[in-house]
């Protein structure tokens, strides 16, 4: 996978997602969005305001790099529900139906952010 910035790759960097368990909650037989998940969901349009991502249209492929907030064991299939969803919350695309390519890549513990990259 190459990823030339500036050649139709957005970059946009947003903060540590809630897990998969936290992100929904059941109320009442339905599953709802968490306070948690809509605090992210918020935080991730924000940043997508602040630095100006724009629509992205067709076929993507989207890399996540995860850098974890401490040294605990995660799973890092459990990280891309909160983000894809919040992107798409936040019209990054129309609908994450649109990524024929994902990929996801453990990075050195950072204080907790993700990086994400959109081609």
């Amino acid at each position: 996978l190459r990823w030339v910035r500036g050649a139709g790759v957005i970059e946009v960097t947003l903060p540590w997602p809630p897990t998969v368990n936290t992100y929904y909650r059941n109320v009442k037989g339905k599953t709802l969005i968490s306070e948690d998940g809509r605090a992210y969901r918020k935080a991730v349009a924000e940043q997508v305001l602040v630095q100006r991502v724009k629509r992205q249209e067709g076929s993507l492929r989207v890399l996540i790099e995860a850098y974890p907030p401490d040294r605990r064991v995660r799973d890092l299939d459990n990280l891309p529900k909160a983000i894809l969803d919040s992107l798409t919350k936040a019209g990054v695309w129309a609908d994450d139906s649109q990524i024929d390519d994902l990929r996801i890549v453990r990075m050195p513990t950072s204080g907790g952010m993700v990086k994400v990259r959109v081609s």
